[in-house]
């Protein structure tokens, strides 16, 4: 069948909902102005997926529809055994620490804010895929308080009174990629995040809100939004009444994919409570953003016995992801919003009677800012001090001072807002957190928003460094553009175009040569390290019916003026980018044609042989594998019974021999045998996994040495193993547990820099291994391998 969007609990055409979304076309021009705001699947020019759906679509690719923190737990696991013996039988490896390189100014999601309420000028915030960090400073610099080891996801942050922190892992927002990962449950802090204990909800997938009784602080209430992905779990509003040391369900959702997402205590009677419950579930092929679950809710007896509000509220199914949030100096002033399942905005709602009775207000979708995708947001602020002083979360800040009658623009600001937190103890000061990362404005919110100097969160799709100088690096970064660091380690980077930063690459001899990408194959070329002017290739430069998410734009290593540029078609550029002709016909069996809707059909990599200018190996998100020896007059696909069948992340070609090459595979195993890792050495016509012994997780990039090493980059971690794998180690320490998007290798320097998605750029110096380096093994591959890693010791 085609594939569907849903309007509550009915599927919707893609053809259909294409309408429908035509008329929410973007509003702004900012980085948020970008593949993201459709709900669409498909399109003319490429699979219209989130973020998220692009990391979700890879993770899936073998067909289940379970994607759960428990995945994760077991890899990181089989990674943390796999990095104990690497300390114990290769401690030369191990020893090897990653270093920060940065950015440390650009930033990322932040989700929420905790303000603490003793310590004058320290916040709290979690950080979408990065952890959570502490500022002593108003949020001018951040330093890590999450371990380096745990999950990364995060939902919420909160601290009461007496500071006590508490921290609930995965984000609940279902887009920007970092839904995916997923969390493990609520920690505590007793120590302002030096040392944390987890606490419980370990199924509850993603934690959207606390709320902390103002009177008894061992009053702890969580939402909890559930697993995006799978129905049931730990889902609804639950309450602690010991400090977190136990927590039982208060507010049970009414079907199975229905969480919560937001909870309020009001200040002056802290028995009365409320709760805003969604309706959410994404499968293969269609997402539900609202139903009949997604409600507001009110409990007058602390928790225990609660009733759905309605009274001048919709009741029908077509409810997506409200907003609510309630007036502090005036706790009878409710105001609450609601977009529509399909994720436009709806509607907007205001209640001066504790929410017996409710009205719609005038604020119509171009005030609210929603573009189409109310899911994304969900919030409401309103000024501690000023009922009437409301902040509205959207692609832009919106502020209203008169209850919501009417909105405006607040500027200055990065796009996509989530979070707004005023301090108590310093009048006028309020924190804003979005997918830019955090600010603070000393007026009140009003204006003067100052962005963090230092906040090294960032989550990067992808990374290169310039072959003339290790030192000069880009990247592309979710929602946050393609940037330059071009001043060394801990230096701040640049801002050098793109919406959402993609596929970022230097020229191999000229570092002022920078292209960039944004969303669906944008590319630019510029001559002067990324900046203006620049030259535009993508769609009306290059042919192809679909591109991906991140489309693949490769240099030839043994060219540098060779390009090449594929969406479901390989273009091939032979002046340095500036004119493309098609190489290939379409290498995919999926668009708008394929009967099942999945997969979108789109080269997803391309590898050219270093040592052989008419080799080019090509992998798709249908789990395709092709080669060419004549430089695109003839292509051959490799037998699909030799792979695994699911998206293909990486091929990269052996430095010294054109017949070797390797590819890595996203999803999980599950328990089948689904390669992660596999090698040709016959110029792509045979393919044997070498991948056994690597954690049961998605391999997300491959890099083979001219020495003789095999280095993968894969959500957990970074693990090397001889050119023809059989055993695998972990390399170096130090490196947060943020999936690792993608690796590059500079050989003269021997350094290896890896794109973290939520940490930033690392980079760890390789070790040289003398057995590795004294020629390619003729052994079958996993034979013989041991003594490779372990003249690593002694390099």
């Amino acid at each position: 069948m085609s594939p569907t969007l849903v309007r509550g609990r009915r599927a919707l055409p893609v053809a259909a909902a294409l309408a429908l979304l035509t008329a929410a076309a973007l509003t702004t021009s900012t980085p948020s102005a970008r593949g993201e705001e459709s709900l669409a699947t498909s399109s003319p020019t490429g699979p219209m997926e989130l973020p998220a759906e692009w990391m979700t679509a890879q993770r899936l690719s073998d067909g289940s529809t379970n994607l759960s923190a428990a995945r994760y737990a077991k890899a990181r696991g089989e990674a943390n055994q796999l990095a104990a013996r690497t300390r114990s039988v290769y401690r030369h490896l191990a020893d090897r620490d990653w270093r920060f390189f940065g950015p440390s100014n650009i930033g990322g999601r932040v989700v929420d804010i905790a303000v603490d309420p003793q310590v004058a000028n320290q916040v709290f915030v979690a950080a979408a895929s990065g952890g959570i960090w502490r500022s002593a400073d108003a949020g001018a610099t951040f330093e890590a308080a999450w371990p380096d080891g745990g999950t990364q996801s995060m939902g919420a942050v909160a601290m009461t009174s007496d500071g006590v922190l508490f921290a609930g892992t995965g984000e609940a927002q279902p887009g920007g990629g970092s839904i995916t990962f997923g969390g493990d449950g609520v920690y505590r802090s007793r120590d302002r995040g030096r040392t944390w204990q987890r606490v419980g909800l370990e199924n509850s997938h993603a934690i959207a809100r606390f709320a902390i009784d103002p009177d008894n602080q061992d009053r702890i209430f969580a939402a909890a939004a559930g697993n995006l992905f799978v129905p049931g779990g730990e889902r609804g509003v639950y309450l602690s009444e010991d400090g977190g040391d136990t927590w039982r369900q208060a507010l049970a959702p009414p079907n199975a994919t229905t969480g919560a997402t937001e909870v309020v205590i009001d200040p002056q009677n802290p028995n009365r409570v409320y709760a805003a419950l969604w309706d959410h579930l994404r499968e293969p092929h269609q997402r539900t953003y609202g139903g009949p679950g997604s409600s507001l809710w009110r409990s007058d007896d602390g928790g225990r016995n609660w009733r759905r509000m309605t009274n001048g509220l919709p009741t029908d199914a077509d409810q997506g992801r409200w907003g609510l949030a309630l007036a502090p100096s005036n706790p009878e002033r409710l105001y609450a919003y609601v977009g529509t399942a399909l994720g436009p905005f709806r509607a907007f709602y205001r209640s001066d009677d504790g929410g017996d009775t409710w009205t719609q207000t005038p604020v119509n979708a171009n005030q609210a800012s929603q573009s189409t995708f109310s899911w994304w947001f969900g919030k409401l602020f309103v000024d501690p001090a000023d009922a009437d002083h409301v902040f509205l979360t959207g692609v832009n800040l919106r502020r209203s001072t008169d209850g919501a009658q009417s909105f405006g623009n607040v500027g200055g600001v990065h796009a996509d807002q989530h979070v707004v937190r005023w301090d108590p103890k310093v009048p006028g000061r309020a924190y804003l957190g979005n997918d830019g990362g955090f600010y603070r404005s000393e007026s009140n919110g009003v204006s003067g928003w100052v962005k963090s100097t230092y906040e090294p969160y960032t989550q990067f799709y992808t990374v290169d460094v310039a072959e003339t100088d290790p030192a000069l690096k880009v990247g592309g970064a979710q929602d946050n553009g393609c940037n330059r660091g071009y001043t060394g380690v801990g230096g701040p980077w640049t801002a050098i175009g793109c919406g959402d930063g993609l596929q970022v690459i230097i020229h191999p001899e000229n570092p002022n040569i920078v292209f960039g990408c944004s969303q669906y194959g944008s590319c630019y070329r510029s001559e002067n390290a990324g900046a203006a002017p620049r030259q535009s290739i993508g769609p009306g430069q290059t042919t192809s019916e679909r591109r991906n998410w991140l489309t693949p734009l490769q240099f030839d290593p043994s060219d540098p003026n060779v390009m090449y540029y594929a969406g479901n078609v390989v273009n091939r550029s032979t002046d340095n980018g500036r004119t493309w002709t098609a190489i290939s016909p379409d290498l995919t069996g999926g668009g708008p044609n394929d009967p099942s809707g999945y997969p979108w059909g789109t080269i997803t990599t391309i590898a050219a042989a270093p040592t052989d200018g008419d080799k080019l190996y090509v992998g798709t998100d249908d789990g395709r594998l092709w080669w060419t020896d004549d430089l695109g007059a003839t292509w051959s696909r490799v037998d699909p019974a030799q792979l695994p069948g699911t998206w293909v992340t990486r091929v990269a070609v052996h430095p010294t021999d054109a017949n070797i090459a390797y590819a890595t595979f996203s999803a999980f195993r599950s328990g089948s045998d689904r390669a992660h890792v596999m090698m040709t050495r016959d110029g792509g016509r045979t393919w044997t996994d070498i991948g056994r012994g690597l954690p049961d997780a998605p391999v997300n990039s491959v890099v083979p040495t001219s020495d003789g090493l095999l280095l993968v980059g894969t959500d957990v971690g970074v693990f090397v193993s001889a050119w023809n794998g059989g055993e695998w180690a972990a390399l170096g320490a130090e490196l947060p547990a943020a999936a690792v998007m993608y690796l590059r290798y500079h050989e003269p320097s021997r350094q290896l820099t890896a794109a973290t998605f939520g940490r930033g750029v690392y980079d760890l110096t390789v070790p040289r291994c003398p057995a590795a380096s004294t020629g390619l093994p003729l052994r079958e591959p996993g034979a013989g391998v041991v003594g490779v890693l372990a003249s690593c010791r002694a390099a």
